[in-house]
């Protein structure tokens, strides 16, 4: 992105005087790349052991039924069912299948609902 320097005075006025006048006042001498290391204090003698976080959700490919499990209405599920269909995700007869179920059983046949943050709490990140 090309900037002229009258909009990064604008922007960053403290930075464009740094720039202009060669004034650094903080000098930046490295680069940390884990962002945990730098909020460990200078003083510590430990060594910094990274948390790990499980790698459940890697590879993971929701499916149809689990993008149903987000609605909140079979108007929202009929919705979804169309929607994969039209783009090729599922074949007509799938989708049959679904619309059967959810006219029959309710959004609710598909197990229970799906909330905010759902895969946040199961990747073990939230």
């Amino acid at each position: 992105m090309a900037m002229n320097k009258k909009s990064l005075k604008k922007m960053f006025p403290h930075l464009y005087k740094e720039l202009e006048t060669g004034e650094v006042k903080v000098p930046i001498d490295a680069v940390r790349k884990n962002p945990q290391e730098a909020e460990k204090d200078e003083t510590e003698e430990e060594e910094f052991e990274p948390t790990v976080l499980p790698d459940k959700l890697r590879h993971f490919n929701p499916s149809a039924v689990d993008f149903i499990r987000r609605c909140d209405t079979e108007a929202q599920a009929e919705e979804i069912i169309a929607y994969l269909q039209k783009k090729g995700e599922i074949t007509q007869e799938y989708a049959e299948e679904l619309r059967c179920q959810l006219k029959r059983e309710g959004v609710r046949s598909f197990g229970p609902k799906k909330e905010e943050y759902y895969y946040f709490k199961e990747g073990g990140i939230c």
